[in-house]
Formats: C-alpha cells, sequence, structure tokens
C-alpha cells in the first residue's frame, strides 16, 4: 500500500515559492513506553524525544513527539521497506503499536517572512517564535483539518497533512495568500 504514495502524483498549487509538497516520505506511528522508544530511537539512529512537543531529526530521519507514548517516525520513501524491517526486529517482543501510516498523508512545506501569519488563518495555537520555537510539533487543527505542525525554521513549517485533506489545507493558504499579495 505505501507504494500508492509514491506513484500518485501529488496535488499541485499555484502558490509560488512559498507553499510546497515535499517528496514522499516512509512514515510511521509509533506507541510505546520508554524501553520501546528507546529501542526505535536505536534502530532509527534518531534518539526520540521525552520532552513534550519536540522533534528530533538525524540526516533525513526523524522522530516528532505527538503524545506521552506517541510518535510519528519519518525517513525517505525509499528507505520504507528497510526502516519497518529495522524497527521490526528492534521492537520484537516489546508490546507496542507500530502502524505504516505513508499512504495516509503527505507532507507540505509553508515558508517565507508570512508564514506565521498564514498559518494562524486557520490554527489555533500561538505561532509566535518565543512560543513555538523552532524544533517544536504538535498535533492540532488548520481550519477543519488535523495536521502534525512542526516548525523547521524561523519562518518555515512542515504540516503533516492526509491526502484526502492536503487540496482543501492548500487553498486555504493560497486564499489567505491573496491579503499578503501587495506586499
Amino acid at each position: 500500500m505505501a507504494e500508492l504514495a509514491t506513484t500518485r502524483v501529488a496535488p499541485q498549487w499555484s502558490a509560488g515559492e512559498w507553499l510546497r509538497t515535499l517528496p514522499p516520505a516512509a512514515r510511521f506511528i509509533l506507541q510505546g513506553d520508554g524501553d520501546v522508544r528507546a529501542a526505535a530511537g536505536e534502530a532509527m539512529g534518531v534518539t526520540l524525544s521525552d520532552e513534550p512537543c519536540r522533534a528530533r531529526t538525524n540526516g533525513g530521519r526523524a522522530a516528532l513527539w505527538l503524545g506521552p507514548d506517541e510518535q510519528l517516525l519519518l525517513g525517505a520513501a525509499s528507505e520504507s521497506q528497510s526502516l519497518a524491517g529495522q524497527l521490526a526486529t528492534a521492537l520484537a517482543g516489546r508490546p507496542h503499536s507500530l502502524v505504516d501510516v505513508s499512504h495516509r498523508q503527505l507532507a507540505l512545506e509553508l515558508s517565507g517572512r508570512h508564514a506565521t501569519a498564514l498559518l494562524s488563518v486557520g490554527c489555533p495555537l500561538d505561532l509566535d517564535l518565543a512560543q513555538f520555537p523552532i524544533g517544536m510539533c504538535t498535533r492540532t487543527l488548520f481550519a477543519k483539518a488535523e495536521i502534525a505542525l512542526w516548525r523547521t525554521g524561523d519562518t518555515r513549517f512542515r504540516l503533516e497533512v492526509w491526502r484526502s485533506f492536503a487540496d482543501y489545507v492548500a487553498r486555504t493558504f493560497v486564499e489567505a495568500s491573496r491579503d499578503f499579495a501587495a506586499d
């Protein structure tokens, strides 16, 4: 099923450079205790965060804290099968849940000087850099769509969006951007 995510054409919008679809990725939802997180982190080469709402990265892999026992694990689409095998081996015998959600969602990157203002159109969080610093991530809403939001730079955000809502989210950004067109 994960192959579908790499063969489907991602939706396209005329949004300029500030909104783009990121390349396909391997995505897993991991649920488990500290022992499970440590084993998964070792297998991925990324120390999974125990600190709420923080992402950790190493190379092209990332782990986003979504809850006390839940992480979103990201890697390159090309390593989906090998990463699944590495995680399965590392987690064998440990009570956990590991679900491949690569086919379910895609990633959008929102960047530029208006990125925070555009997100604020549909996101109820305080996205000021002091309140939502680089490396912070959370599950939240944008308009009526659930997203995983990760600040990757001062004016750069990664949004993990269910495929069925991606067009809606992107078009909402495009509509909101009209307020900044003269800028």
